[in-house]
């Protein structure tokens, strides 16, 4: 047993595992790098809901993330953790570790695996961010309000009874676009319920309501600086919702070049927020 866990340690060599959090409005998110900066190469990656309660399901998370290394033979290296997200800062601080801007985070992560992109076009549980990456980062985000994100889906769903999923496979069969506003869930509910009740079609509804996240998020936050050239979409929604997708793609058709959904999209701000953590802060016991 010590030979294997010295040839371990002469294979992995002495540098710090690389743990990032990403503590969004919604989820939890978190990535384990080893040597390699791939995120294909994560040790450990999970998504999960944290139901308002961020302290318990970080704190369930890590000690998954200890049961893996431990697994793997790896429970004794030094880890370096960083956190970011909207709502990781008072986190960040009580644990004493490094806390990483969501745009640095996420700018880091494309640098890393696409960097030909042009544009982060972003949905979050409670927020969207628009972040143009050239010539210099720019971030855009609507925080002020769920209106355009996986909270006002959710909401919208439930009033066609269903879920997110739901709706998504819904849109797939959409014939007819209906105007609905997404600046406020009042508002959308205020266009959608007399269509709901004069018998529109479901499907066509579920796409509408992609419809206006799309144009609501491009016209709210771009502001008239233009979307073109490489698009990556990113986030737990538009990683989910492959109609939400093609909302975006029917909105900007013509202007951009290309769009790319990454491989675990949805968890590319805690791989960002890991190769950070590269960068600072102290080994962690």
């Amino acid at each position: 047993m010590v030979e294997a866990a010295e040839a371990v340690t002469e294979t992995h060599g002495t540098k710090p595992l690389r743990v990032g959090l990403d503590i969004g409005s919604t989820t939890v998110k978190a990535v384990v790098l080893d040597q390699s900066d791939a995120l294909a190469d994560a040790l450990f990656s999970d998504y999960r809901r944290h139901h308002a309660n961020v302290r318990a399901t970080v704190a369930g998370l890590l000690a998954d993330i200890h049961k893996e290394l431990e697994k793997l033979g790896r429970g004794d290296e030094p880890i370096r953790l960083a956190i970011t997200g909207s709502g990781g800062l008072a986190l960040a601080d009580s644990l004493d570790v490094p806390f990483v801007q969501e745009v640095i985070a996420e700018t880091e992560a494309i640098d890393k695996e696409y960097p030909q992109a042009d544009v982060i076009i972003e949905l979050g549980g409670e927020d969207a961010k628009i972040t143009y990456l050239k010539p210099t980062p720019e971030q855009r985000m609507n925080g002020s309000c769920a209106g355009g994100t996986g909270a006002f889906i959710d909401q919208m769903a439930t009033l066609l009874d269903t879920d997110a999923a739901g709706l998504n496979e819904m849109a797939a069969q959409y014939e007819t676009l209906y105007p609905i506003a997404s600046r406020c869930g009042v508002f959308a509910k205020t266009d959608l319920q007399p269509l709901i009740n004069d018998g529109a079609a479901k499907p066509d509804l579920a796409a509408s309501i992609f419809t206006a996240v799309a144009t609501q998020t491009i016209a709210g936050l771009a502001s008239g600086r233009p979307i073109h050239g490489t698009v990556i979409f990113l986030g737990g929604p538009l990683f989910f919702m492959s109609e939400l997708r093609a909302a975006f793609k029917r909105a900007l058709d013509g202007k951009v070049d290309e769009f790319i959904v990454p491989t675990d999209a949805h968890l590319y701000v805690a791989y960002g927020a890991a190769l950070q953590a590269d960068q600072d802060g102290d080994d962690l016991d």
